[in-house]
């Protein structure tokens, strides 16, 4: 039994080596190659001396005035990309915080569209290598430990801003009675990225766009609308 055991688990590595990006893929609900491409509607950042990265620079500045009190706070509370964190920092806005155990087929939706909409991203990633501004200002930010590996990733478009923002549609959709509140704390969410010091503007508006775009490709698989409609009449029922 233990040897056959090995044998399977061998065999499960084997097919997983042989097609990375399939294995990848199984958690959310598009293959990688239906996942709208972001380096084909998307510009190109702004260059470094350009009038936007001027503005940039001046946003920049500005939002580093807002590193105190509450609003540093949830700034760095929303460093966490992990479903369940995203969720209790939605719950407020959205009545209530979403578990697996409270409402299992909204947190399916969240965790697998989450995973679909970030890799949203991953092309002008690679591609610009954009440099954040914390390391072209050779500045600190208020989240040192999350310094080290940024500083070798790509700052456009912003990951954790396009999953803010994903998340944030996925919800209002599901709950419109409040969608007002849900769409500023998805909005909120990427601007603490550029408080933190962590992105520029530009990469968190870029990310709305790419979320905007992968949420609508969602809605066109047969799979996420089957969980859409779970997931609204679970809510009804929560709400009764």
């Amino acid at each position: 039994m233990k040897k056959h055991c090995i044998t399977v688990a061998i065999m499960v590595a084997g097919l997983l080596l042989c097609n990375p990006l399939r294995a990848q893929n199984d958690i959310g609900f598009l293959p990688e190659e239906e996942i709208p491409n972001d380096l084909i509607y998307l510009p190109a950042p702004p260059a470094n001396g350009s009038q936007e990265f001027l503005t940039d620079s001046v946003l920049y500045e500005k939002n580093k005035s807002l590193r105190f009190g509450d609003r540093l706070t949830q700034a760095i509370a929303d460093a966490s990309t992990d479903t369940d964190s995203i969720l209790t920092y939605f719950g407020p806005a959205f009545g209530f915080v979403i578990t697996r155990e409270n409402a299992p087929a909204i947190y399916d939706l969240v965790t697998r569209a989450k995973y679909d909409i970030r890799h949203g991203v991953d092309h002008g990633k690679k591609e610009y290598m954009r440099r954040r501004p914390f390391v072209y200002f050779d500045e600190h930010t208020p989240v040192p430990d999350d310094e080290r590996s940024m500083r070798y990733s790509g700052s456009y478009p912003s990951g954790h801003s396009v999953r803010g923002w994903g998340i944030a549609l996925l919800l209002a959709e599901i709950n419109p009675e409040r969608q007002d509140e849900i769409l500023e704390r998805g909005y909120q969410y990427g601007q603490s990225r550029v408080i933190l010091g962590v992105h520029f503007q530009s990469d968190v508006d870029a990310a709305r766009l790419v979320a905007s775009a992968v949420v609508a490709r969602l809605h066109a698989d047969k799979e996420f609308a089957r969980q859409m409609r779970r997931a609204k009449r679970e809510f009804a029922k929560l709400s009764r």
